[in-house]
């Protein structure tokens, strides 16, 4: 689970392109537009005078997560977590988190949303990469989250074993509902990718 928490909004309250998925029905790579967020001052902080001169250091942060998806007899659905914004409001969402140690984003992938979501995954498919920017007091930060299409391979749903406790549950959701449901835009939009995808190649996670 990523330990520095993204400006309100983040990353989905920043305007991004649409999740293509080509011909086919193919997993696609993509890179949405780059968008800086508002900068946070404080003149009570230690970068506060950094900040006001515009020159906070710039932070890499990179994770991963994705959709973890079943076969139902009520058709695919994925598992999400729930957890609350800076606003105290539950929010549904994509599991993810930063890589670890020399972690790849596949396999940081599938650690995050088995600590998460407690389902097992394996990888299918690339759904795309967010690409956005957020600034704190100290601190402007590059956040580069990947985005995967698994398919499950068992488990029991519960955030129980997410160390970070951020996500408070975890659930089942139909796909066909995701789009909609999900907090996040861009995270919609890989909603709606997958579910391109899975409509022309269900094999993927059968």
């Amino acid at each position: 689970m990523s330990s520095a928490a993204p400006a309100p909004g983040a990353p989905d309250g920043r305007p991004s392109v649409p999740v293509p998925v080509p011909p086919g029905g193919h997993p696609l790579r993509v890179d949405p537009a780059r968008r800086q967020g508002s900068q946070a001052t404080s003149s009570a902080s230690p970068g506060a005078a950094a900040a006001a001169s515009g020159h906070l250091p710039v932070v890499d942060e990179t994770s991963a997560g994705g959709l973890v998806v079943e076969r139902h007899v009520s058709g695919h659905r994925a598992a999400v977590i729930l957890r609350r914004n800076r606003a105290g409001r539950l929010e549904m969402c994509l599991p993810k988190g930063h890589l670890e140690g020399r972690e790849t984003p596949e396999e940081a992938a599938v650690r995050e949303i088995r600590e998460e979501t407690g389902i097992v995954g394996t990888i299918r498919g690339t759904l795309g990469v967010i690409d956005y920017w957020f600034s704190g007091e100290d601190r402007r930060v590059h956040k580069v989250v990947h985005h995967f299409l698994l398919r499950s391979e068992g488990g029991t749903i519960t955030a129980a074993g997410d160390p970070d406790g951020e996500a408070e549950d975890a659930c089942w959701v139909p796909l066909t509902e995701l789009p909609e449901r999900l907090a996040y835009p861009n995270e919609q939009r890989l909603a709606a990718a997958a579910m391109q995808t899975l409509s022309r190649s269900p094999e993927l996670v059968e």
